[in-house]
């Protein structure tokens, strides 16, 4: 049975490739969205045709506004009407006290963690709300432990995005529940993908480990699980809601 269009943002690796492939398996038509590494958005696409599903990769900056138009536009001519939405895509800023952090760095990733996301989901709403006439659907934006742990020694600059980003998911799901759409957010803690290396610190995982509850790591797939259940009708009821997966932390 066919789920519609799935746009999923960062989806070439990491917690963006695993839900990727989850949502190809449950019957979605996937739009792989990357910014720069068109081969590893190939490999996820390959992946989920393998295993009998449907994708096609989409090149996209979310930091800018006229790329996100233009990804929407693609993956709908090419794949069909989009149902759902996957705000993944992020960045760190960097591994930084504030003391060090620079205005530059600030305005990246306010683009890239804030703007990015709500652009998106204005895309998502103007095809899926019933106020425009489509037929509903479903937002689920990547939030992240640090929102409510702050970030402190490491990305105060990081959290405090990712606290903007459960404000919206508020503020939204409020907005369009009457409209057909639903929006939630899932909050991963330490997980096992390459974003702790690319922020400058490849032992950030091991070294905080023994701080969670359940003694380990997470692996993208459980927070893919938590993300396909909120876009499914099983999850019907749920909108506003923030998941956390993140061990007990």
């Amino acid at each position: 049975m066919s789920m519609g269009t799935i746009i999923i943002t960062g989806g070439s690796r990491g917690i963006g490739a695993a839900i990727a492939e989850q949502a190809g398996k449950r019957g979605y038509a996937v739009a792989v969205n990357y910014t720069s590494d068109g081969t590893a958005a190939a490999r996820v696409v390959d992946a989920i045709t393998a295993s009998g599903g449907h994708a096609k990769a989409f090149q996209a900056d979310v930091g800018r506004e006229d790329e996100i138009i233009a990804l929407f536009t693609a993956a709908e001519t090419a794949l069909g009407p989009i149902t759902a939405l996957v705000n993944n895509a992020g960045i760190t800023g960097g591994i930084a006290r504030l003391e060090n952090v620079s205005a530059e760095m600030l305005a990246q990733l306010w683009a890239v963690n804030l703007s990015g996301p709500l652009l998106c989901a204005r895309e998502a709403i103007r095809r899926m709300s019933t106020r425009h006439g489509g037929n509903g659907g479903a937002i689920i934006n990547l939030s992240s432990l640090a929102a409510r742990l702050g970030g402190g020694g490491e990305f105060v600059h990081y959290a405090t995005s990712k606290g903007g980003i459960e404000t919206f998911t508020v503020g939204l799901a409020r907005e369009v529940a009457g409209e057909g759409i639903r929006v939630n957010a899932v909050s991963p803690g330490l997980i096992a993908t390459e974003l702790h290396a690319a922020a400058g610190d490849a032992g950030r995982l091991e070294r905080l480990a023994g701080n969670v509850p359940m003694q380990r790591v997470g692996s993208a797939d459980e927070v893919a699980e938590a993300v396909l259940w909120l876009l499914s009708p099983a999850a019907a009821y749920v909108t506003g809601a923030n998941i956390e997966v993140g061990g007990g932390r």
